[in-house]
């Protein structure tokens, strides 16, 4: 049975991000117009950054959302910003060569880049912070790892980084669980919500049209001939369109069928402190950085960058009785991590989909007016974004359009259909993974 005393008068079963960044109340959503130039499905960063940029270039864009706007996982996530995959770049050389690694960890620095342009050119307010980001080492092994990960991206890209040793860890991060870490100095963070509400009221005024409580059934192609356009069915009547851009990531529906193939929805789980005197942030968390783990089935911690809490995610893809109880797991495991926070009380918990795919890195492309951005596998607020702004740009035939995670085919497996039973043991091999090397002497 759950203590009360660990959660706040007014706790609350909802992202934190939603004190200033609400999604819009339950209304009647207006009637669907009987045709647009473009129809996009999913109205979170992907879709929201892909519709402002149509609308201002002259489209008629309709945004179809199942459930309200900004319910999803945009006003849900950690608002981490980074430019670091799954994969990373000597995995990536050794694999498809350097000309194909070098692209992909450029783009991945302008998906980093994309964000900070879209706050500046819309003028919103979204607590963009470039904070640094500091990797905790969850063993020796893995912090020699970290090591000749990050001398190799300062080698082949001119990434800054420099490495903290265990015996200076306290002056990043006051926990003894770690055996130091490194810190990337340019990386940042953002209020999510904010940043998708202000896009959202950005496209808005730029023309875009947005659909709440409008599900979408089906897509077809129409026959006629020498005619490109597609017929799209939703919970709320048909509109037809030349081009459907599908960006519902964690989202994905069954009636989605291509691409419900393609990614591995699982839930990711996070939790607000209490309000905190900021002489124990600044104890705690000495730079207010953001802070990840090296291994693969990681927690992070982030400042909240609007009142002083602490905000902690963590036990991913991992089933749970409620969100109440996964909110007490996930404080007895912040204390474990960060002791001298004490009997902290808990504010805010709150889950939402995020998305893997087969082969852990993103995807985008489509052809013939049909296209799709999905598989962000924790890099979604940059990656989102600018996936939009590439989509906007195969809309509109712009020079350039086309993207290096498009070059590669958006793998499945046979017989999956969307349902990701094996994700619990997919987490529990990571575990299995980083235990490995954490039993691995350092080179």
């Amino acid at each position: 049975m759950l203590d009360d005393a660990l959660f706040t008068s007014d706790f609350k079963e909802q992202p934190y991000w939603w004190g200033r960044a609400a999604p819009g109340p339950r209304t009647e959503p207006p009637p669907l117009p009987s045709s647009a130039d473009v129809v996009i499905i999913g109205s979170g960063v992907t879709g929201m950054s892909a519709a402002l940029h149509l609308a201002r270039a002259g489209a008629a864009v309709a945004v179809l959302d199942m459930d309200a706007i900004g319910h999803g996982a945009s006003r849900r996530n950690a608002g981490f910003l980074g430019r670091v995959l799954k994969r990373d770049v000597v995995w990536l050389e050794q694999r498809h060569g350097t000309d194909y690694a070098m692209a992909t960890y450029r783009e991945l620095n302008e998906a980093f880049q994309t964000v900070k342009r879209i706050v500046s050119d819309e003028q919103l307010d979204a607590c963009l912070n470039i904070c640094g980001r500091y990797y905790a080492a969850n063993s020796p092994a893995h912090y020699e790892l970290l090591a000749k990960e990050l001398e190799e991206n300062r080698k082949r890209l001119g990434l800054d980084y420099y490495m903290v040793p265990r015996s200076e860890q306290h002056k990043e991060l006051a926990s003894d669980l770690y055996y130091g870490g490194a810190v990337i100095p340019d990386l940042g963070s953002i209020h999510p919500g904010l940043y998708h509400k202000g896009m959202t009221e950005a496209a808005i005024q730029a023309g875009a049209q947005l659909f709440p409580h409008t599900k979408a059934l089906k897509i077809t192609r129409l026959a006629r001939t020498g005619d490109r356009r597609f017929r799209v069915e939703t919970s709320r009547g048909t509109i037809e369109a030349a081009n459907v851009i599908e960006a519902t990531n964690g989202y994905t529906q069954k009636e989605q069928d291509w691409l419900v193939r393609r990614v591995i929805p699982f839930t990711g789980y996070m939790i607000a402190t209490e309000i905190l005197p900021p002489e124990r942030i600044d104890a705690l968390l000495p730079k207010r950085r953001t802070y990840l783990e090296t291994c693969m089935n990681i927690n992070f911690i982030r400042p909240a960058p609007d009142t002083q809490r602490i905000l902690f995610g963590g036990m991913t893809g991992s089933p749970t009785p409620s969100i109440r109880h996964r909110a007490a797991e996930l404080r007895d495991l912040l204390r474990k991590i960060l002791p001298g926070i004490g009997d902290v009380r808990i504010s805010h918990a709150w889950s939402g989909y995020c998305a893997g795919t087969f082969d852990f890195m993103p995807h985008i492309g489509g052809e013939d007016g049909h296209y799709h951005a999905a598989g962000y596998n924790f890099a979604g607020v940059p990656l989102g974004s600018y996936f939009g702004v590439k989509l906007s740009e195969m809309v509109l035939g712009k020079p350039g359009a086309r993207s290096v995670f498009e070059e590669h085919h958006f793998p499945t497996l046979p017989l999956y259909r969307g349902n990701p039973w094996f994700v619990p043991l997919a987490m529990k091999y990571f575990d299995w993974h980083d235990a490995r090397i954490a039993r691995s002497k350092p080179a």
